[in-house]
């Protein structure tokens, strides 16, 4: 027979695992319903943010900058106000964007551009400059690609071009409009 000595530490140990794991668990849901967590309550903002990134030879490939970010841990989105995006990469035209607001993803390499979007590409030798306009722009920066679902007009000097939904691949200097396009251009005397 077993006597009630042995029994009892048995006994304890048992309780104090029961208790382990009721607590890890009541310590789990309470995590997942903390309300921090439901907010939309921003953990850092910074007036007028600029960041850089390089090429591995140490030149400007593009610079962001706004006249505020906000960042949100809940879902770590990052909202800017008055955004401004450079992009310089080497060998290729040179073109700047702003817009009344943007949001960046998590990684950095896709910029969201919204109202009052405008996108200019600098004049090269055998191009001029050239401006783009609309109300929405999504930057893939690592693609080289900026693209666009609404409303576009493109302008250079003696021609425009205007359409709904666009990609312009800064590499190949490729504009593809997708639909509704319709344009004016000038011939040269």
């Amino acid at each position: 027979m077993i006597s009630t000595t042995r029994l009892f530490p048995l006994a304890l140990m048992l309780s104090l695992a029961l208790l382990t794991f009721w607590l890890d668990h009541q310590v789990r849901v309470d995590e997942d319903a903390h309300p921090s967590l439901r907010r939309h309550d921003p953990d850092y903002l910074v007036d007028n943010f600029t960041t850089t990134t390089y090429t591995r030879d140490g030149k400007v490939e593009t610079v962001l900058s706004a006249a505020k970010m906000v960042h949100y841990p809940d879902d770590d989105s990052t909202e800017l106000t008055a955004p401004r995006v450079l992009q310089a990469k080497p060998a290729q035209p040179r073109y700047t964007a702003r817009a009344d607001r943007g949001k960046v993803s998590r990684e950095g390499d896709e910029i969201f551009l919204y109202d009052h979007v405008v996108m200019v590409r600098e004049a090269e030798e055998a191009r001029p400059e050239a401006r783009m306009s609309t109300s929405f722009l999504h930057i893939l920066r690592d693609r080289n690609l900026v693209r666009s679902d609404r409303e576009v007009l493109f302008e250079e000097p003696g021609r425009w071009l205007q359409g709904r939904g666009m990609e312009y691949f800064n590499a190949t200097s490729e504009l593809f409009l997708h639909a509704d396009v319709h344009g004016s251009f000038e011939s040269k005397k």
